[in-house]
């Protein structure tokens, strides 16, 4: 088994507008990963996790919590794929895509 996983998270609550983006972009890029995270329309925050197990499932936690002015209602994930990851920009190591 490898040490790396790739996963795709949806956030629900008081997630747009309250900084959540720059939160999990921050939190992402001190802890190495790779992927992307962006608005969608119905008012959640999609994103996309890859790197070792441990540090992405700390990622996971850490977005359960969010910024200081964030709330998180619910919080479902499953495994991401190669082309989840894929929908970052080019040259990117971690992405804030725009709302879909």
């Amino acid at each position: 088994m490898s040490d790396h996983i790739i996963r795709h998270i949806i956030v629900r609550g008081r997630v747009q507008g309250v900084g959540y983006r720059a939160f999990v972009e921050d939190e992402a890029r001190q802890r190495g990963l790779r992927g992307w995270v962006r608005n969608r329309r119905d008012g959640s925050v999609e994103a996309v996790f890859a790197g070792l197990h441990k540090v992405v499932e700390d990622m996971i936690e850490a977005c359960r919590r969010g910024p200081f002015s964030a709330r998180v209602n619910e919080l479902a994930q499953r495994e991401g794929t190669e082309a989840d990851l894929s929908t970052r920009a080019a040259g990117d190591s971690f992405s804030v895509l725009p709302t879909v």
